[in-house]
């Protein structure tokens, strides 16, 4: 067991919370050792990764050291909540095999333990031991003392565990309320209820709750959409978790109208008209982070589907060196992206990360004092600092339009969302030739169709030659779950495809609870990055073959993108099945 008060022991038991969170304190100030000087001495970082770290706080002072380190990959958050523990002398417990008391948990509401991030764990005569990610937090004693009516002593754990804690103790949705609900709602002229009824519908406590506890059910699961879909008799709720679509549960039919008006509130939308696609966006907090929602409503023979997407920063937004580049590749992109015009090309097709890593370059260059001005569609991610524009085809205001007038606005750094057309390549590339750095995305298979692509949409050769500095051409490939792997078995011709020995080993996910059953956990890039050197300058000219510009590249030392993704596979880091999805020859 642990004791709530090894610090002061032996001593008489503490006789209030008051008295109890003064011990605490007394403890939590440590051994006078900073966070980093404890990450360095334990070997988990070096010294040159912390003062790197360092230095990115001084841009960013909001931000704590331990956050910088783990964006780098420098340490993992096991490595980071174990110094964390000893700096503020609290126990630090792994959950994933820890015995909980039925009755500690009971004591402590679901709304609370999500609101907080924090489990208990089980009852030390009249003091509840409690599992937190954020044991500085001032207020945290005292709400939970006042709610379970114990006395708290805190343990330090992994924002991961207490996340998989609470999804399983805590079920995100009252299977009574559900039902009753579905009893109530139970009418025959539901469908044509008027706009008043639907209103009371959307905003009725339950539903309300519901609602919420969905989205955040979600955000705690790292899903990054989720899908309402209407069936005959029900609905079912479906999170995309690592690209995956997951069926979470179904709910009756008479619930999906009171469900759906709840998301057309909270996105503005108009809960009166259900024939037409209404699109909206609505905000929800989660233990103090701000998540943008997108929404979206398309009517369907059995009903409305809503989809909603996560714009979670806190796993949406990466640092350039979380991507998945090698080092030499991440140098080159660095220098790319610090040089004063030219154009970068990112491309992929839908879903592939291009969007992540435009952010990432962003956020790269940012700190460089210069005039950020993005046109986009949507506007996925709000940054501050930069000047951030939606483009309105309705209107007319496309990307070429925005371009035009973005010229006229002293920009330094221009990001295109999408070239979609001959007009938005020629005006991005006469940017890049006037002074600025463009950075866009293109729907290309490889890096050396983008060349050919420009020049088969309309863009001279010699603008072409003269402004393109590199292409990144990336795919997003499925990271194996590390809690259940097992030997893949491979099919022969998939292993004939990929050049690989029939006695090569391969290891995949086999499905367990960490994961959802799926046998994946998280997601990184494979890509490869064209250079455009001048012996691959010179090759462009109307006509030219894409493979005799990759030729050249891989003379040059360009490693394609299947072959990146095998590495991997070797590693164990993925499926071999997964080199087989992505491959691009």
């Amino acid at each position: 067991m642990i004791d709530p008060d090894s610090s002061n022991s032996p001593a008489e038991p503490a006789r209030s919370q008051a008295e109890l969170n003064r011990r605490l304190f007394r403890s939590h100030t440590g051994s006078g050792l900073r966070l980093g000087e404890i990450l360095v001495r334990d070997g988990a970082v070096s010294e040159d990764a912390l003062q790197k770290a360092l230095a990115q706080q001084l841009n960013d002072p909001e931000v704590r050291v331990g956050q910088l380190l783990l964006q780098q990959g420098a340490l993992t958050e096991a490595q980071l909540y174990r110094a964390l523990a000893e700096k503020m002398q609290v126990p630090f417990v792994s959950l994933a095999e820890f015995d909980f008391d039925p009755a500690a948990i009971s004591l402590l509401s679901p709304e609370l333990a999500r609101r907080y991030g924090v489990i208990p764990l089980y009852i030390e005569k009249d003091v509840l031991i409690v599992a937190t990610d954020n044991p500085a937090s001032t207020d945290l004693l005292d709400v939970l003392s006042f709610a379970t009516g114990h006395m708290i002593s805190l343990t330090v754990t992994t924002p991961e565990e207490i996340d998989y804690a609470i999804s399983s103790f805590y079920a995100p949705f009252d299977e009574e309320t559900v039902r009753q609900e579905a009893e109530r709602l139970k009418r025959p002229d539901q469908d044509k209820a008027d706009a008043a009824h639907l209103q009371r519908l959307g905003r009725e406590k339950p539903v309300v709750r519901l609602v919420h506890n969905i989205l955040l059910d979600a955000i705690r699961r790292r899903a990054s959409d989720i899908h309402i879909r209407p069936l005959e008799h029900s609905a079912d709720l479906i999170f995309r978790i690592d690209g995956n679509l997951i069926r979470i549960r179904d709910f009756p039919r008479a619930m999906l109208v009171s469900i759906v008006n709840r998301i057309k509130i909270l996105g503005g939308m108009d809960i009166s008209e259900r024939r037409v696609p209404q699109d909206g966006r609505a905000r929800i907090i989660n233990r103090g982070q701000v998540i943008d929602l997108r929404l979206s409503i398309i009517p369907a023979i059995h009903g409305e589907s809503v989809v909603i997407r996560i714009l979670d920063v806190s796993h949406g937004m990466r640092a350039l060196d979380e991507i998945g580049f090698n080092a030499d590749d991440e140098q080159r992109v660095r220098n790319l992206l610090h040089q004063n015009q030219g154009l970068v090309l990112v491309t992929g097709p839908t879903g592939s990360g291009k969007s992540t890593t435009l952010y990432a370059a962003i956020q790269e260059v940012r700190e460089e004092n210069v005039n950020i001005i993005t046109v986009e569609d949507p506007v996925e991610y709000h940054l501050d600092g930069i000047n951030q524009i939606q483009v309105n085809p309705h209107t007319g205001y496309t990307f070429a339009r925005a371009l035009r007038h973005i010229l006229r606005h002293d920009p330094d750094v221009i990001m295109v969302g999408e070239i979609r057309d001959g007009e938005t390549a020629r005006m991005a590339v006469e940017s890049a030739l006037t002074g600025h750095l463009v950075l866009t995305t293109l729907h290309t298979n490889s890096a050396a169709s983008s060349v050919t692509r420009l020049l088969e949409i309309g863009v001279d050769s010699y603008l072409v030659s003269a402004t393109l500095s590199a292409v990144l051409a990336q795919r997003l490939v499925k990271l194996n779950c590390r809690h259940c792997l097992e030997e893949e078995q491979v099919d022969d011709s998939v292993r004939a495809q990929l050049g690989v020995e029939a006695s090569e080993p391969f290891q995949r996910g086999a499905g367990c609870e960490h994961c959802f059953g799926t046998g994946f956990h998280g997601r990184r890039a494979v890509y490869e990055l064209l250079m455009m050197s001048p012996a691959i300058r010179s090759l462009v000219k109307p006509g030219i073959d894409p493979g005799a510009i990759e030729t050249v590249a891989r003379q040059e030392g360009m490693q394609s993108l299947t072959s990146q993704a095998l590495s991997l596979a070797r590693e164990g880091l993925i499926p071999l099945g997964e080199v087989y999805r992505v491959r691009l020859t």
